[in-house]
């Protein structure tokens, strides 16, 4: 990425809680995560309201953020979900984060998951679970950066583009301040 693009994002982008008016924003970044490659093990696009839907129900337990650049536009976004949906796992969350192409090396992945983690934390969960498509260096990078640490490694559990693909599983421990 060259300088003209990291000039493009400030370092005093506002991270907010998302809404549904962002779902547009949203569906527009996290398409090509869905088409162009397996980090998504989706296989279709979701499209606007499909976007809105996921923030409304996801936004009753847990935290979706964006971020947005001095002009307004949603420049990323991370969110908590809900793990798994037995009655033990509920100070657990998964958690995820997408970029558009402008904010990529600009440190605003950082900012949105340190922002991600202290949301939880003070919703009270215990435990962030990241789930990544291997290989994906720069996500476990990432990940690893933010004090996640490697958990297992689950074979060929997603099939997209005719090709098996392994996960990796990365937590991290909420409760230690970061």
């Amino acid at each position: 990425m060259g300088i003209d693009a990291i000039a493009m994002v400030p370092f005093d982008a506002v991270i907010r809680a998302a809404t549904t008016a962002d779902a547009a924003s949203i569906a527009a970044i996290y398409r090509p995560f869905v088409t162009e490659g397996a980090i998504s093990f989706e296989i279709e696009a979701p499209d606007t309201e499909a976007i809105a839907s996921r923030i409304e129900k996801t936004i009753a337990g847990h935290p979706w953020l964006v971020a947005e650049d001095d002009s307004g536009e949603v420049i990323g976004y991370a969110y908590g979900t809900t793990f798994r949906s037995r009655e033990a796992y509920r100070f657990t969350a998964e958690t995820a984060i997408y970029l558009a192409p402008t904010a990529r090396g600009t440190g605003m992945a950082d900012r949105l998951g340190r922002a991600l983690h202290a949301d939880l934390r003070e919703r009270g969960f215990h435990t962030a679970v990241a789930v990544i498509t291997l290989p994906n260096p720069p996500s476990v990078t990432y990940h690893e950066r933010l004090g996640y640490r490697a958990a297992g490694t689950l074979p060929e559990v997603g099939r997209k583009f005719d090709r098996w693909h392994d996960i990796g599983l990365w937590t991290l421990d909420l409760s230690v301040d970061a």
